[in-house]
């Protein structure tokens, strides 16, 4: 009961993470295992220090990731790599999680902050009502089978055609001019 409790709110916490509207960027610098990966794998961009380390190592104590990770890993990294993260609790350095697709990008340690603040500002410019319906359609899409996550993604396709962020990108770009989004 202690077990299930304890995992059943972490991954509530993590659900809610991942279920933001607005894109999460994680930071990586050092260490992220366990619930530290399960962390950073709720989150929708991973960017490490050349310094981190990732794993879920929960089956060295007899344990299996419980806040999420047996889930999220498969989705993420293919059910043949994840596996092996999980059976064997092995960590993986930076490059490592590159290849493997765990991570998006490795930089230098004293650049972590200053890439992920990048990489949200540059978000941030971009339409915000198309950031957060494209994440709504790669979260929904994933998890359907492909007729029925095209037919969502022509859906959010047609409800952003029609805002006026969707005709100011369009003017912006015949104009050669930046665009000022409103979010509507």
């Amino acid at each position: 009961m202690e077990g299930r409790n304890f995992a059943q709110q972490g991954q509530a916490v993590l659900r809610k993470l991942e279920l933001l509207p607005q894109p999460v960027i994680a930071a990586i610098k050092g260490y992220a295992l366990g619930g530290g990966c399960e962390l950073a794998i709720s989150c929708d961009i991973r960017i490490a220090g050349e310094n981190a380390k990732l794993g879920v190592p929960e089956v060295t104590l007899g344990l299996c990731p419980g806040f999420g990770g047996t889930q999220r890993l498969p989705r993420l990294l293919g059910t043949g790599v994840a596996n092996q993260l999980v059976f064997t609790g092995d960590m993986v350095d930076a490059n490592e999680a590159l290849r493997i697709g765990l991570v998006n990008q490795v930089v230098p340690l004293d650049k972590v902050m200053d890439e992920a603040m990048a990489m949200a500002a540059k978000i941030a410019s971009r339409g915000s009502v198309a950031v957060q319906l494209a994440k709504s359609s790669v979260q929904r899409g994933i998890n359907m089978d492909m007729d029925s996550a095209l037919a969502y993604e022509a859906e959010i396709f047609s409800i952003l055609f029609s805002t006026t962020d969707q005709k100011e990108g369009c003017s912006a770009f015949l104009e050669k001019r930046k665009a000022n989004f409103t979010g509507k």
